[in-house]
Formats: C-alpha cells, sequence, structure tokens
C-alpha cells in the first residue's frame, strides 16, 4: 500500500530529526575528546608519544585504563598515535559506571558487607594487578571521605570517583569554551616560545601510569582510577606551602620624595585571548643618583562618580639596565615597597639607559563572563538632523584622552596619539596625515586638544551616517564594554624621582610584556623567595615569593627532560590565582623556569591562606 504524502513527509521529518540527533551528539564527543586531550598537549595536531602521555590523556577523558588496556593500543611497534587515534581509542573504551565498580568491588567483598578491610585491600594492591607501594596504598586507606575504623567503604568510593571523575571532565570543556587559543584545535592553545609556559587544567593526574604486571584485579579496580582523584600527597614527589596573611591595613611605607621628578602615564589592556598588554618605557639618567620609582593605577577625574574597576589591579614595575643591546637587559631591581594602592623602590641606580616594564598579574585584571542588557547609545540626532555625541560617550571619550596624555600636559602629542592608533586600528597617523588633522580639529602646539579629540570621533560617526560599529570597535580595543565601563583596561602612572639629575623617561611601544618581562618575574622571585626542593626530586625546585598583596611560586626545572608538575590550591583560603583554576597542571621545559601562578586574596578586608601543593607527575 503507497504512502500518503503525509506519512512520507513525517518520515522524512523523523529521519532529519534522527540524523541531527546523530551529529549532535558526534558534535558533543569530539568536543570532549578535544577538551581532554588538549589539558595534556598544546595542540591536537601534537601526537602523544608515549604509554604515560596515553594513560594520562585517557583519564581525562574519564576512562580507567589498565595496564593491558595501554598494551593493546600501544604495541612493540607503536611510536606515537595522533588525535583521530585517541578519538578512535575512546569510541571503544566506554567510561566505567557505578554498577561495574560496585560489581569489581563486591567480587572480593564476598561477604557483601559493604566495606573492604584495610588489612585485605593493602594485600591485593600491593601485590596483585597494577601492583603499588606501600605508601600508595596508605595515602588511599588515610581518605577520611570513604574510611572508617580500618575499613574503605567502597560505595562512598565509588560514588566519589564518579563525581571526580566528571569534575575532571568539565573543567576539561570550561577550559576549552572560555580559551579562544584553545577552541582553535589546529593552532593549538600556545604559542611555542611562549616562556609562561602550558597550563593544563589536570584535576588530579596519575603519575603512576606503567606498570610490568601479568595479572589483574577484576574489571574496574585498577590503579590509575584510584589514584586519579587521591590528593597530592600520593605522586612520587611533591612539596606543600604554606603562607598566612592578614587581613589589608593601611601601610605607610614612605615613598614620596622631594627631589627631581618625572611621571608618565600608560595602561594594561587585555588582549581577547587574555594576554596582557601595556606600553614600555625607557629611563635615562645623565649621573648616578639615588633614586625612587612608583607606580600606581591611575585615577581620571572624568570617572569619579562611577565605579572604577581598574583601581583594585595590582601593578609592578621591573627595571632593567640596557647592555650593548635592547635584548640583552639584565634585572636590577623591581617594586616591591607597598603603600597603599602604590607600589615603590628605591635605591641607587648608576648614569645609563634603564627599562621599565610594568606589569600585572592577571588575577584582577582578566576576562570575565558578565551578563549585559542593553547597549549604551553613541550618538544621536538633534532637531536638526545634525549628529551628535551622547553625554555617556563623551565622557568615556573623555577617559579615554586622559589614558592617552602620558605626560599629563592636557594634550595629545602625535606619538601620543600614535599609541592610541596602533591599538584602534594597527595603522600609524604619519606628519602629513597629522597636519590634516591640524586643519580640521582644534589643536594647540601642534598637538590634539580635547575638544578636537571630541569631534574627530564625531566626524566618525558622520563618516558612517551615524552607524557606530567603527566606533564600538575603538571602544572594545579599549577595554570598554557595552555599558561603556572600562573593565578590560586598567590606566596607571608611573613617578621616577632622583636626587641628584633630572631624570627622563619615554614610553617606547606598546605590546606584550614577552620573554624579558617573564625572565624578569622569574628572576626576582628565584632572588628574593624561598625556595624548597620538591620532594624525592632533586633536580626541580618551587619558589615561593611574597610582595606586598600578591603571592608568586616559581618552578626551577633543572633536569635534562622537561616535566609536568600538578598544582593543587584547594586547600587555600580566600584566594584567587591568575590561572582562574584551583587545581591544575603545568609543563616545564628541561633547565628552564616559569611561574606557576600568582595568588592574591579574594577579600582583602579578610585573612587569606596560600596553601599550595606542587607534586611531579611526569
Amino acid at each position: 500500500m503507497a504512502s500518503t504524502p503525509g506519512n512520507q513527509k513525517a518520515t522524512h521529518s523523523e529521519n532529519s530529526q534522527g540524523k541531527k540527533s546523530q551529529h549532535a551528539e558526534e558534535a558533543i564527543f569530539y568536543m570532549n575528546c578535544r577538551a581532554a586531550y588538549l589539558t595534556v598537549f598544546k595542540s591536537s595536531l601534537e601526537n602523544i608519544k608515549s604509554k604515560e602521555q596515553l594513560s594520562l590523556v585517557l583519564q581525562q577523558a574519564g576512562r580507567n585504563p589498565s595496564q593491558k588496556t595501554i598494551n593493546k593500543y600501544w604495541t612493540s611497534q607503536t611510536t606515537s598515535l595522533n588525535f583521530d587515534d585517541f578519538c578512535a581509542i575512546l569510541k571503544k573504551e566506554k567510561p566505567t559506571t557505578k554498577n561495574e565498580l560496585l560489581e569489581a568491588f563486591g567480587k572480593i567483598d564476598t561477604d557483601k558487607a559493604g566495606y573492604i578491610l584495610h588489612d585485605e585491600l593493602c594485600k591485593i594492591l600491593t601485590t596483585r594487578g597494577d601492583k603499588m607501594t606501600w605508601e600508595e596504598v596508605t595515602s588511599i586507606t588515610n581518605q577520611a571521605d570513604f574510611n572508617c575504623s580500618g575499613k574503605l567503604d567502597y560505595n562512598k568510593f565509588c560514588e566519589l570517583y564518579l563525581t571526580t571523575s566528571e569534575q575532571c571532565c568539565k573543567a576539561a570543556r570550561d577550559r576549552l569554551e572560555t580559551d579562544p587559543r584553545m577552541r582553535q584545535q589546529h593552532f593549538g592553545n600556545q604559542t611555542e616560545n611562549s616562556s609562561e609556559g602550558i597550563s593544563l587544567p589536570v584535576p588530579k593526574p596519575s603519575p603512576r601510569v606503567s606498570r610490568n604486571t601479568d595479572h589483574k584485579l577484576p574489571k574496574g579496580v585498577y590503579i590509575p582510577y584510584i589514584l586519579c582523584f587521591l590528593s597530592a600527597q600520593s605522586s612520587k614527589a611533591s612539596t606543600s606551602t604554606t603562607v598566612a596573611v592578614g587581613a589589608s591595613s593601611s601601610r605607610s611605607t614612605k615613598l614620596i620624595v622631594d627631589w627631581q621628578h618625572a611621571q608618565c602615564r600608560g595602561c594594561f589592556y587585555l588582549e581577547e585571548d587574555g594576554e596582557i598588554i601595556s606600553h614600555k618605557y625607557r629611563l635615562h639618567l645623565a649621573q648616578r643618583s639615588a633614586v625612587c620609582v612608583t607606580i600606581r593605577p591611575c585615577s581620571i577625574p572624568q570617572a569619579q562618580r562611577k565605579s572604577c574597576h581598574w583601581l583594585s589591579v595590582d601593578t609592578a614595575l621591573f627595571i632593567l639596565k640596557e647592555n650593548e643591546t635592547q635584548e640583552n637587559l639584565q634585572l636590577v631591581s623591581f617594586t616591591e615597597l607597598q603603600n597603599k594602592e602604590m607600589f615603590g623602590w628605591r635605591g641607587e641606580l648608576g648614569a645609563g639607559v634603564y627599562w621599565l616594564l610594568p606589569f600585572t598579574t592577571g588575577c584582577r585584571l582578566r576576562k570575565v563572563k558578565t551578563q549585559i542588557s542593553g547597549e549604551a547609545q553613541l550618538v544621536w540626532r538633534d532637531e536638526d538632523g545634525e549628529l551628535a555625541l551622547t553625554k555617556e560617550f563623551r565622557a568615556a571619550l573623555l577617559e579615554i584622552f586622559e589614558t592617552l596624555d602620558l605626560d599629563g600636559n592636557g594634550l595629545l602629542s602625535l606619538e601620543e596619539y600614535n599609541f592610541f592608533e596602533l591599538r584602534t586600528s594597527g595603522e600609524k597617523c604619519d606628519q602629513e596625515a597629522w597636519a590634516v588633522c591640524k586643519e580640521n580639529f582644534e589643536m594647540k602646539k601642534n598637538e590634539l586638544t580635547r575638544q578636537g579629540f571630541l569631534d574627530l570621533n564625531l566626524m566618525e560617526a558622520n563618516d558612517r551616517d551615524g552607524d557606530p560599529w567603527d566606533l564600538w570597535v575603538t571602544l572594545l580595543s579599549l577595554g570598554y564594554n557595552k555599558t561603556l565601563e572600562m573593565t578590560e583596561a586598567c590606566p596607571f602612572v608611573i613617578d621616577i624621582s632622583a636626587e641628584r639629575c633630572k631624570p627622563r623617561i619615554k614610553a617606547i611601544s606598546l605590546e606584550a610584556g614577552g620573554s624579558q618581562l617573564s625572565r624578569a618575574v622569574c628572576s626576582s622571585v628565584l632572588s628574593k623567595g624561598e625556595a624548597k626542593v620538591l620532594d624525592g626530586s632533586e633536580n626541580i625546585f618551587i619558589y615561593t615569593y611574597r610582595s606586598g598583596s600578591r603571592i608568586t611560586s616559581v618552578i626551577e626545572n633543572k633536569s635534562e627532560n622537561k616535566v609536568i608538575i600538578h598544582v593543587n590550591n584547594e586547600q587555600s583560603k580566600n584566594c584567587m590565582n591568575n590561572r582562574g583554576l584551583t587545581v591544575f597542571a603545568v609543563e616545564v621545559a628541561p633547565k628552564s623556569m616559569m611561574v606557576s601562578q600568582h595568588v592574591m586574596a579574594l577579600n582583602e578586608q579578610e585573612e587569606w591562606i596560600y596553601s599550595c601543593v606542587h607534586s611531579l607527575v611526569c
């Protein structure tokens, strides 16, 4: 019997819906694959090069690989596996279910009592399957969440494992979703020459992923998944650091002196990928002199009546001596004295040229997801149909003008204006174009006035017949959101005082700090901080340094091999860090050092405790 058009339509609709559902499931599957892969590797183009890496990345995908499973996919002929191979493995190796776990434990718990005696568990785990050491077993039986009176409650154990496994996968997905660089699968999540290293949001990776064994425990009771959520003390090598910091109070360090003085403004800008760029400066001293250098967030007069998010951003300044070339810069010192929001340094500098590199940790200047309803109006038409700037937009433009006015003289020179052009359009304004500006907009002494700057932006609006698109491009690139609040930028001011000569300071560029700043930060922590050897690994050192209201930790790897360090801040109280993750991991190249994290108080009016465990993964 022939189908009616209605039946055919319904069947076609069902098939279409089925295909859409299948495509959606595949999309979710591959997103989870990528998320897990990019917690261990910089790019999905990077290959898995060892059994240890295969086991680690499978765990990040919520799997429970035994040594037999690893050997099935990594044979004696295997030299590497790519991302596609990894996805194929995940399709075959399904996540362990609670029923499978309980069934496995049930084969040990023959009395069906719901628990296993520690002595019996220790005997099994140290003699069968992927054998553990006595210390590793003890670290399991010491966990209060699922142990009591010499017994392991395996129901609670299974619940905690499944919860932690899902949290592990969710953390990977969240990281992928919020990090633009990670979303670009074929380009990786970090640049190859990044001196800041690779941030791997691995909740609790297993340090023991390769065992030689001829037997196995019942399905589900393998060592990797047991260790994947244990505390960092079960790792091969670890060290812990705790620093208690009282609530902030008004600090009285004197940082203002009555010497010859120079001042320059600048700004931190937050890039789309979370990188922070700022002005860089050259300081010239005609002769040796005692010097005082300070930096602080800049209060803008036009913004005093509204919330100024940037005033709580931490700032610092690193002073480097220029030798033969700009690339060969030597760290002299940095601003570690503090008076409220101002950071400073006092000391003596010889005659010559120095570079001043502004720095902020990124703890408070960072990408924040906020729901913004509506969009501020930038222009309007008067009764005659003429375009005009709204009051709110004028106020924002005057704030921008103050930020661009680096020397604070109330005018914009061509050099100052070009920082604006480079930031918003990537191009410079030459002398010929500046002469055209002089003909059309108000200037004094060949410098643009506030009114001239407002008129220039009004002209841009007229060129677009009132379309604000280009204006919004400008505003967003300068750190403003759609409600005209500056949330992704921080204006600052640098003051230099010298006792014996007039200091001269000049902004040279607007760019990321790069390797020079990274080396300076690491060197400052190594020279001032407390050093600890990672227990059980004589070539890895953890340095911790508190400077004013922040704590910085640096990892130094003196070995010939790269290492992955697991970082756990779960015991910290009232803290925030620049990575935005409580638990993560970092990869440190051979013979190198890198920042592990910067930490600050969430609420400075309350005590905060930095408690961090660094553990060697591999």
